[in-house]
């Protein structure tokens, strides 16, 4: 039950995870959550840091498509100024969402990955989906509120994750 929630990576920020590392996987494109992951949830401008990611991951032909619980006009706005495809309401950690964005890709499973903060959401999602996840760390420490119930049981679920898998450990990047 435990391995549900287990990601495929850990990967610090998703600033560090490059195209080339992604091709070398087999990975075609990258879906992404929204608030805490791609921008601050209290901050939709985005980052240098970010933009500069994004560019790489389009210099490289690997599509991002944000997949977000949030409301269609939620999410539109926060992406106005990145110009990101989305699927919103996408009910993780269902997989509707995570299908959804692939199957409008033409990809495969083997040939996508669901990169997010949580384990509850995002990485239960990607699994439902039978996608590769990188699970990232929070942007900022602050959340939503309903993010915070999430946060409080992930910490458990971390706790058991660690027991089952000692392997499982943060890393740089992909390759780290």
């Amino acid at each position: 039950m435990i391995a549900r929630f287990k990601p495929t990576w850990m990967v610090d920020t998703v600033y560090n995870i490059s195209p080339k590392q992604l091709q070398a996987h087999g990975i075609k494109a990258v879906l992404s959550d929204l608030d805490n992951t791609l921008i601050a949830w209290n901050n939709p401008n985005g980052t240098p840091e970010l933009r500069e990611w994004m560019a790489e991951l389009q210099a490289a032909g690997i599509p991002l498509i944000v997949v977000s619980n949030n409301s269609a006009k939620r999410v539109a706005k926060a992406v106005e100024h990145l110009n990101l495809p989305f699927v919103s309401r996408s009910l993780k950690p269902l997989s509707f969402g995570i299908t959804t964005a692939r199957r409008r890709l033409g990809l495969t499973k083997d040939e996508v990955v669901m990169v997010g903060d949580q384990l509850m959401t995002d990485m239960l999602a990607a699994n439902t989906a039978g996608v590769r996840s990188i699970l990232v760390k929070p942007l900022i420490n602050s959340d939503k509120w309903d993010t915070q119930i999430n946060r409080f049981f992930e910490k458990f679920v971390m706790k058991d994750l660690e027991k089952k898998y000692p392997e499982m450990t943060w890393q740089e990047d992909l390759n780290d």
